[in-house]
């Protein structure tokens, strides 16, 4: 009987910091990229960047996870899920020091690094959270697709702050962000002793690893990952830059981008969990793309204050329900667990070649242009297109 008690606390102290785990990875899988956002200016100051190479600087993250996506359950095939994602939040750590260094290589090395450790998790984490909770997998990508919004809208309001009022400089604003990554390395380095993940069907699926990339839902999927991506880091990196021009101030811009992830929060948090109770999620994407197409247009044909908040906003509730809602897909369209790591591998893969392309793409159209309106009808466009191929990742089949 003593055995048993023993047993069931350990097993509800493995589930209680699992979640924790989980939480904590979703905490640094945005802020060393969101924070970057309104710093761009200050950095392009004092290092001497063209907006083309800042665009870079942000889309430098993006072709990491490309790069890297595919190779991670691969990885994970001959370590574990756990130990995979400990070496990833140390790529991470090491990235954000070396980016601090106030030179043109280590700001791109370290920015590169940084890329890479978050790409194992973002590829894990849907793979994690379908082996350990099959049963409450939306909730559980509600948890923490929501929390990774939290930290994303705060590190994108307290970076000015942080380097202008605490007199941090852009260095020391970007080094904070590596203390949520010390959290997750140790909790995760406590949680191997465990080492609880089934990774048998992750093996057997090794002989299979190419039926995902001939599957036409698991490639809809992908372009479906890829251009919300594409409008998340465009609007990350250049949304500050688009209310500059509209006269704000830039700390006010740094709040207002910070504002519209805070906007998405709900929608980060409902929509993984209505997807789940619907067979199928085809109105989902529908009024999330009008939310998108609205609120672009507002940036492009409004300049008065009501309208530019009331666009903030519904880019927020896009921005905010696209990526849960794609992860959802990777679960939902998803048999197993191996199958949910490939078809994350493959999604974000994919989905991140075209993500890269955005900021620096959207930065070279304002270099040519010197106005924001091409780069916005662009955005429009693409809200058009994630539409689309969200409407039909959203029909209920299996990849």
């Amino acid at each position: 009987m003593e055995l048993r008690k023993s047993n069931d606390k350990s097993r509800s102290l493995y589930i209680v910091l699992l979640i924790a785990g989980i939480v904590l990875v979703a905490f640094n899988l945005r802020p060393a990229i969101t924070s970057l956002g309104p710093l761009v200016g200050m950095i392009q100051e004092d290092v001497g960047l063209a907006h083309w190479s800042a665009g870079l600087l942000m889309s430098l993250p993006l072709l990491a996870f490309a790069i890297m996506s595919p190779v991670v359950p691969k990885l994970a095939n001959r370590l574990t899920n756990e130990l995979l994602l400990v070496v990833g939040l140390c790529i991470l750590l090491i990235g954000i020091g070396i980016r601090s260094i106030s030179m043109v290589f280590f700001l791109f090395t370290g920015t590169l690094f940084i890329g890479i450790g978050i790409a194992v998790g973002n590829v894990l984490l849907p793979a994690i959270v379908k082996d350990k909770f099959p049963k409450k997998f939306s909730l559980m990508t509600s948890v923490y697709s929501t929390s990774m919004g939290v930290v994303a809208s705060l590190a994108s309001g307290v970076s000015v702050p942080l380097a202008n009022g605490l007199n941090l400089g852009w260095q020391g604003a970007l080094l904070v962000w590596g203390v949520p990554t010390v959290m997750a390395i140790l909790i995760w380095v406590y949680l191997l002793k465990y080492n609880q993940g089934n990774q048998t069907e992750i093996k057997k699926g090794r002989s299979g690893d190419n039926q995902i990339w001939r599957s036409p839902l698991a490639w809809q999927i992908a372009i479906f990952m890829g251009f919300q991506s594409f409008l998340f880091y465009v609007t990350i990196a250049w949304l500050p830059e688009i209310l500059h021009d509209h006269g704000l101030s830039m700390e006010t811009a740094g709040w207002l981008l910070s504002f519209a992830q805070i906007m998405g929060l709900p929608a980060s948090f409902f929509i993984p969990v209505i997807a789940g109770r619907l067979r199928s999620q085809l109105w989902l994407a529908f009024g999330l793309g009008l939310c998108s197409i609205t609120g672009y247009g507002g940036l492009l044909l409004g300049s008065s204050y009501p309208i530019l908040i009331t666009s903030i906003i519904l880019i927020g509730i896009a921005l905010g329900g696209y990526f849960p809602l794609a992860l959802s897909y990777i679960g939902l369209r998803a048999r197993s667990a191996r199958q949910a790591a490939e078809l994350s591998g493959m999604a974000q893969s994919i989905g991140y070649i075209l993500a890269a392309v955005g900021p620096m793409f959207i930065g070279y159209l304002y270099d040519f242009a010197h106005v924001w309106t091409v780069p916005l009808m662009t955005m429009i466009i693409i809200s058009l297109l994630v539409m689309v191929f969200g409407m039909s990742s959203g029909r209920d089949q299996y990849v």
